[in-house]
């Protein structure tokens, strides 16, 4: 295929793209309107389904499908970055010194830690209940082992930051979300659909899958967020090539 043809299919392709969009902005509800056909019935299903925050009834329950590509997404940057940043044989590393912190800091990120954990952790718990969910509550909890990095000194994180089993961690979020999927089709309707009872509205044990999805994206937010960390940090490490003691 020639450039000019190439120019001509991708000129094309970008003329039907247009051409789509404008006809759905065209028929968008008027900007600022207090009604709005998708958001009421959002809010019908969610409470008809025991689930108290509505957002989370549409990422996993109405849309839950969409929300396994965006966990995946995060999957899959975790993956690349393990392979990519992965120590080479021809690397050494030396650790890092541990450097003074003021005592201030030092204090005041020891208290803040089991905080910002316990934070995390509720924002998840409470997800289909409470603003927040899986992906808030999991970039917490991993924000909150990291202060110790930040009151204390690098080699403390790494007393508490096991990376591998963090990695499993990860993989086993992004499995449950898929195995919980396959528990709709064995009841016998779609793929991520709810098979458990709704419960009681505005308790932790309401809205079927929905808390089960939820803490499954946690799980997995918050070891790749642990993993990614874990890599980067490890490049402002001094590496050498060769041989070299």
């Amino acid at each position: 295929m020639s450039r000019r043809v190439r120019v001509w299919v991708l000129a094309a392709g970008l003329l039907a793209t247009a051409a789509l969009l404008a006809a759905a902005c065209l028929d968008l509800p008027r900007f600022g309107g207090a009604w709005h056909p998708y958001g009421d019935r959002a809010v019908e299903a969610s409470l008809r389904r025991h689930t108290a925050n509505t957002v989370s009834g549409v990422n996993f329950d109405q849309r839950a499908f969409d929300t396994l590509g965006e966990e995946s997404i995060l999957f899959s940057a975790v993956l690349g970055t393990v392979l990519l940043l992965r120590q080479t044989r021809d690397e050494h590393r030396e650790a890092p010194r541990p450097v003074p912190v003021p005592r201030t800091l030092r204090r005041y990120g020891l208290v803040a830690l089991p905080v910002t954990l316990l934070i995390g952790l509720y924002v998840i718990a409470h997800g289909q209940l409470s603003p927040g969910g899986g992906f808030q509550g999991g970039v917490v909890v991993a924000t909150a082992f990291h202060l110790l990095y930040v009151s204390v000194d690098y080699i403390a994180l790494e007393r508490v930051r096991p990376v591998g089993l963090y990695e499993i961690g990860d993989a086993l979020g992004e499995a449950a979300y898929v195995l919980l999927g396959v528990g709709g089709l064995l009841a016998g309707s779609a793929y991520l659909a709810n098979f458990l009872p709704y419960g009681t509205f505005n308790t932790l044990s309401s809205g079927g899958t929905v808390p089960l999805l939820n803490a499954a994206v946690g799980v997995e937010v918050a070891s790749a967020v642990v993993v990614l960390l874990s890599h980067f940090l490890r490049q402002a490490l001094e590496i050498e090539k060769g041989d070299k003691t």
